[in-house]
């Protein structure tokens, strides 16, 4: 995978949703035929070394690697959650090992970027402080080890030097896991503010107070690493016998088999219970980002704590509201008088009208969200609203010192204000409106491609969390804040349970989750809250426990008639009475039948195995994610619910995701351009056009491709097989299969000096 500078997002401009499906077939179909020019390389070619990740099938393909090719160096050696080693090579070394045999795979290094008081005890982790363990400690973490996958932990600070236990410095090679100082580079505190919220114990207490925290730093100076930093993190922190992992960490690919993914799912083999956030890329359908799509880990989406937010309402329509949700970096949202709001394009001084003492709504885009700011600021401007410039919501930050509020909205609430402004609306007021439980805009939900499986798991507050960073304390919201509030609350289990299981720990907080609703009252569906927000008090006592904790039947093909699908459950009684159990599911559809177990008892301790199996006509059900509940009834509890999932011919998702390229190196004699691409299911067709950003005519495809396989695809471009002149393109990734066609837009630069376009890269939550 690239070692890509970060971004959050993909650039996209309208210029995607303009181009019509006959235009689109066109560029498909009939490749023009573009005349090479000519790159005069007047040196000889360097053969230049990098570093990759290679998957083995055992550790003695490794000796025979290092017999075979001593120019390659192995770097770090895996063996735990993954089998491999990190490797520095040249291209032609790496072809040779590519051929030998017991080689499973081999990925380019990616590189990785991170991106408390109520929030507690809404959980249920004050409500446990007074109950005690079987060695009479009170439940609070004690004794069990939580490694933390960061940027590193200020060691020194008051709230986390007593749990503070060790760990290791992946970046530096030390065991001085501290974060990032200014003196060193971009200073870093992710990693201290998502420990704190796991086990602060001084001003601010965490969920786990009395946990051991153990930092294990994969990210360097402004939270960057690489991948093959983060899966030797997890190897080490297996090893070092961590009860619990966290990794804040997430990405633009929804798919089940990226190495940390993988990395993930053998920690959890292992015994390692594995938490991590499931990305803030929402609130669209497919956004859930890899680690958060394993399989095995516990994957956090975010919800809100109790708070009081304040709400946009606009005085020509009484009924609509908005929710203001800060940047990063924002003051609190402070007008509280009526306010003309004003439309200023992007954000350019020149696009901005009268905006003095006014609400300035611009779009996202072009310029920097603190250069809109700063722009509109100046000018005199009391407020700013930024809306996304892609449909749904966003999340993001500001630098520097920024003194009016900034609120970002979604695509479709900035074009409904901005409609109104043009008929003359233009005066709006705020109120503030208690919520709680309710799933943050900016949480990804699934479901996962591939496997069809529902994620996130469970989700936790993860809006306004205030918690420790180096030299204080500082609220932060994302998917990022959400996951240490359940490796927390898995700590509290481990403690109460220590002879549970992964599996049995995750199936605690699936089943006794609380399912949660919009503000108009609709149950979120699965694939946005898992079974729902975690409830740390019913989870150590749950009494019945079923694995897995959601059930994921797969795909259907359209149009073929009856088909049966089935997963087995286990059940386990954790009491010390027989349970009586039974099965049944809500909103029966047509076309739709169920076989369910029948009634029985589950005796003191028992452990059952059972089947329930959907049969699925798929000439009545139409095409499309279908999904609702398994209610597992117990004598003794209100219950268990098991969501399920299944899918029916084409869901719609997306076709191709987390396209990158960039240059290797910048020596004009020898250029060579690195590309990756993620094809959930494959490609009939794939190509990447690139366009004249003024002009928008088309001017050739710098990749084309037929009967791509599903998966991971790298490959490596020498200048001079690329037929374009040096400058900037419109990039249109596309991919084709079954007929059903998906696309990504981005910017993409030829020449020195080039803009990476962002792709698979994790990026803080």
């Amino acid at each position: 995978m690239l070692k890509n500078v970060i971004r959050l997002t993909l650039v996209n401009l309208l210029f995607l949703s303009q181009l019509t499906h006959t235009y689109a077939q066109q560029i498909h179909t009939n490749v023009p035929k573009i005349k090479p020019i000519e790159i005069n390389v007047a040196a000889p070619e360097k053969k230049l070394s990098k570093k990759y990740i290679i998957e083995v099938e055992n550790q003695e393909v490794l000796k025979q690697i290092k017999a075979s090719q001593p120019n390659v160096k192995l770097d770090k050696v895996f063996d735990t959650v993954l089998q491999g080693a990190s490797i520095v090579g040249t291209k032609e070394d790496i072809e040779k090992i590519k051929r030998l045999p017991g080689i499973k795979g081999v990925h380019h290094t990616s590189t990785y970027k991170v991106e408390l008081d109520k929030s507690v005890p809404f959980i249920g982790g004050m409500l446990l402080r007074g109950e005690f363990d079987k060695k009479d400690r009170r439940l609070t973490g004690k004794g069990v080890k939580v490694g933390v996958i960061d940027t590193g932990v200020d060691y020194t600070h008051g709230d986390l030097q007593r749990n503070y236990q060790g760990g290791f410095d992946l970046v530096d090679e030390d065991d001085d896991p501290m974060e990032t100082v200014k003196s060193q580079g971009e200073a870093t505190l992710h990693g201290s503010h998502v420990a704190g919220i796991i086990a602060a114990n001084g001003k601010y207490l965490g969920v786990a107070p009395d946990a051991e925290i153990y930092a294990y730093r994969a990210l360097g100076p402004g939270g960057v690493g690489t991948s093959d930093q983060v899966i030797a993190a997890i190897e080490k922190a297996v090893k070092d016998g961590m009860d619990i992992i966290n990794l804040s960490l997430g990405s633009s690919v929804n798919g089940p088999d990226y190495p940390t993914s993988v990395a993930l799912d053998k920690a959890v083999e292992k015994g390692v219970i594995a938490v991590t956030s499931n990305g803030n890329s929402g609130p669209n359908v497919w956004t859930v980002g890899s680690p958060g799509t394993s399989e095995k880990a516990i994957s956090v989406g975010a919800s809100t704590p109790p708070l009081e937010i304040p709400v946009l309402e606009l005085e020509w329509e009484s009924n609509k509201t908005f929710m203001l949700q800060p940047l990063q970096g924002s003051v609190p949202w402070n007008l509280t008088k009526s306010q003309k709001i004003v439309f200023g394009g992007l954000g350019y001084p020149n696009e901005l009208p009268d905006v003095k003492d006014k609400i300035v709504l611009l779009e996202r885009g072009e310029i920097s969200f603190t250069e809109k700011v700063n722009n509109a600021h100046k000018k005199g401007a009391k407020a700013v609203l930024i809306f996304n410039n892609k449909d749904g919501a966003f999340s993001g930050g500001l630098e520097g010192v920024i003194t009016i509020p900034v609120v970002a909205l979604a695509r479709e609430d900035g074009l409904f204000i901005k409609d109104e402004l043009e008929k003359g609306h233009e005066w709006a007021g705020t109120k503030m409106r208690k919520v709680q439980d309710q799933l943050a805009n900016f949480s990804s939900r699934g479901p996962v491609t591939h496997t069809w499986g529902i994620k996130p798991d469970v989700v936790a507050p993860g809006v306004k969390i205030k918690s420790t960073i180096p030299n204080g304390y500082i609220s932060l919201q994302g998917t990022s804040m959400a996951a240490p509030h359940v490796a927390g609350a898995a700590a509290l289990i481990k403690q109460a349970h220590p002879d549970w299981n992964p599996e049995q720990v995750k199936a605690a907080l699936m089943n006794t989750a609380k399912p949660i609703f919009d503000d108009t009252g609709r149950l979120y569906n699965p694939y946005e809250q898992g079974t729902g927000r975690i409830q740390v008090e019913k989870a150590v006592h749950a009494k019945v426990l079923a694995y897995p904790g959601s059930l994921a039947f797969g795909s259907i093909m359209p149009k073929s008639g009856m088909m049966e699908k089935s997963v087995k459950i286990t059940l386990e009684n954790k009491t010390g009475y027989t349970e009586k159990i039974s099965f049944a599911t809500a909103n029966l559809k047509e076309g739709v039948h169920w076989r369910l177990p029948l009634s029985f008892s589950l005796k003191p301790l028992e452990k059952r195995i059972v089947t329930v199996a959907v049969t699925v006509d798929s000439d009545k059900v139409p095409d499309g994610i279908h999904y609702g509940n398994v209610k597992i009834e117990s004598s003794s509890d209100d219950g268990i619910l098991l969501p399920y999932l299944f899918v029916v011919g084409d869901a719609e998702h997306p076709r191709v995701m987390g396209f990158s390229f960039e240059q290797e190196n910048e020596d004009k004699a020898d250029e060579v351009y690195k590309y990756e691409l993620y094809l959930p299911e494959g490609a009939e067709e794939l190509g990447v056009a690139l366009f004249d950003p003024l002009t928008l005519t088309y001017v050739g495809h710098l990749i084309h491709e037929r009967n791509v396989n599903r998966g991971l695809l790298e490959a490596e471009l020498k200048r001079g097989d690329i037929p374009f002149a040096d400058g900037d393109y419109i990039c249109i990734v596309y991919a084709i299969q079954n007929g059903k066609e998906g696309a990504q837009q981005s910017m993409l630069t030829i020449g020195t000096s080039p803009v990476p376009v962002p792709g698979a890269q994790l990026v803080r939550q």
